[in-house]
């Protein structure tokens, strides 16, 4: 079973974003890089069904610029076998990264498609739903357990209030919650022979796929500061003060 997994270089989850002065966008100018958080879990998982031996190949996508290379290789030290940049310098947006993926998994047949379920940078959390939408193929989301049970993917997933447990058929699409796995630690050595892996590079032109931006964006603002807490010394002032704020009649 071929699994095919995509990934998103995003903005390390311990950066601190601003907006421009400007509010034209976020300012990420020289900040720290890497994978996805939920996409890494996905390739956690790749992993451990090769390890299991039911998968026979792991296909790591990324969409982007020859910069984004930097994910394939830590996809690959981590065991992904082969490592696939469509390059664009278009400001991709979910459904253009749907459309390109569609026509990467028409070229490389997976079976199974695992995907973060929601990316850390927009949070969009569209892209996974899109694309199943577009193969026709069955999907889940929110995917914290996963087991293949022959021609079926038997999931776990995070609904509001628990979970639920069904089964979709292969071929299918799955997003993945943090809850699914750990991440292995990469080793240096895994990340030093990940450097001389080849990786494949196809133009986005080459898909034919559509991808022209349907969203303006607007602008972009840090969230307002929270005003100061204050001390009281009992029940009494405390709502005495919650009615001098409005907050009580």
């Amino acid at each position: 079973m071929k699994i095919l997994v995509a990934i998103k270089r995003v903005v390390d989850p311990n950066v601190l974003v601003r907006a421009k002065p400007d509010g034209s966008g976020a300012d990420i100018a020289g900040a720290k890089t890497g994978v996805n958080p939920f996409d890494e879990n996905a390739i956690e998982e790749a992993v451990r069904l090769k390890e299991k031996g039911i998968a026979t190949e792991i296909v790591a996508v990324t969409l982007g610029t020859n910069a984004h290379q930097d994910v394939l290789r830590h996809a690959l030290a981590m065991g992904a076998d082969r490592a696939l940049l469509v390059e664009t310098d278009v400001a991709l947006q979910p459904l253009g990264v749907a459309k390109l993926l569609k026509a990467v998994i028409g070229r490389e047949q997976p079976a199974l498609i695992l995907l973060g379920k929601q990316a850390i940078d927009d949070d969009a959390g569209q892209t996974g739903q899109m694309l199943a939408a577009l193969l026709g193929a069955a999907q889940a989301t929110f995917v914290s357990a996963l087991a293949i049970e022959g021609d079926e993917a038997v999931v776990t997933r995070e609904i509001e209030g628990g979970s639920e447990r069904i089964a979709v058929t292969l071929p299918a699409v799955l997003t993945v919650d943090l809850r699914l796995n750990d991440p292995r630690f990469v080793k240096l050595p895994n990340l030093m022979m990940a450097k001389k892996k080849p990786i494949e590079i196809l133009s986005a032109a080459e898909l034919n796929a559509d991808i022209a931006p349907r969203i303006t964006q607007i602008k972009v603002s840090d969230p307002p500061a929270r005003k100061p807490g204050i001390k009281v010394n009992d029940a009494r002032e405390l709502i005495a003060k919650l009615q001098e704020e409005g907050v009580l009649p």
